[in-house]
């Protein structure tokens, strides 16, 4: 009797934390004629009179060739985030295809228009536009760290849509995202080598556009990873330190590639969260 109370006492915390987060799927957020959707993560009901929430981008990986908004890593951090008051939003956007031309720097222009998709739907969504911070995991801690240095750079934003909008965003949590010059081979999201096209590589790498006035940045990373070395991590946050910049590099032994908030090793989501809550609250 004691396990089957237990069982059901678990069943039913399960169903409170599904009823505290709504999931919208498939948002248009680049415009009707781009295949690539959004989805959003929304606390449960209205934040208090004059309360405004804070809001996190999510970024999915897959080397700027794969992945997608709706896998188990972006539903983990998603409903996380929102469960603890935050408007997510997890999108899809230009992938590189076999033979195709290069996706750069459409992909980061798809993530800076999903921020300023945020802040023009800030009054509907009850979203502070001045509390905006992303996540990423792996290309897509790369992307989200690019957006976090790149700021309003003229040269990387987008003319549009929503061009009226910053596309600044005031923190970043980039896990085990890798650093493109570090790689000896080619990348092929770029279409290019670094030997053809060191000027490319440098300018799609984070550590080019550092800036004390950047967000600041957790960095997230396994020992265990195969994929990203551990060492593009040190360097990165060995830059951010070079720059002044406030950032904090926790290294997870254990951990693999493509970690989410609740690896085995260690529960990061109070980590993320005090981050977060720090920064944007």
């Amino acid at each position: 009797m004691r396990y089957l109370l237990a069982v059901l006492l678990l069943f039913s915390l399960s169903l409170t934390s599904s009823a505290e987060v709504t999931i919208q799927k498939n948002i248009d957020y680049l415009g009707v004629d781009r295949a690539e959707k959004a989805d959003l993560y929304l606390p449960a009901g209205d934040p208090p009179p004059g309360k405004l929430r804070p809001a996190v981008l999510i970024v999915h990986g897959g080397g700027w060739k794969t992945g997608d908004k709706g896998a188990k890593r972006e539903i983990n951090i998603g409903t996380t985030l929102a469960e603890h008051g935050y408007v997510a939003m997890s999108i899809n956007y230009a992938l590189y295809k076999d033979d195709g031309p290069s996706t750069w720097p459409q992909n980061l222009h798809d993530c800076k228009t999903a921020v300023r998709w945020l802040r023009e739907n800030a009054e509907r969504l009850s979203i502070d536009p001045n509390r905006i911070g992303a996540i990423g995991g792996s290309a897509g801690g790369h992307l989200v760290s690019m957006l976090a240095v790149t700021g309003d750079d003229k040269t990387l934003d987008p003319a549009g849509p929503y061009g009226k909008h910053s596309t600044k965003i005031r923190a970043v949590v980039d896990m085990y995202g890798p650093l493109p010059e570090a790689r000896p081979t080619k990348l092929a999201f770029l279409g290019k080598s670094l030997e053809e096209a060191p000027e490319l590589y440098k300018q799609v790498t984070p550590t080019t556009h550092l800036d004390k006035n950047d967000p600041p940045f957790l960095i997230l990373h396994g020992t265990a990873d195969t994929t990203v070395p551990v060492s593009d991590s040190e360097q990165f946050a060995a830059a951010l330190k070079k720059a002044g910049m406030q950032h904090e590099l926790i290294i997870i032994e254990g951990a693999p590639h493509t970690f989410h908030l609740q690896p085995k090793q260690r529960d990061l989501r109070p980590t993320v969260l005090e981050f977060f809550d720090k920064n944007l609250k």
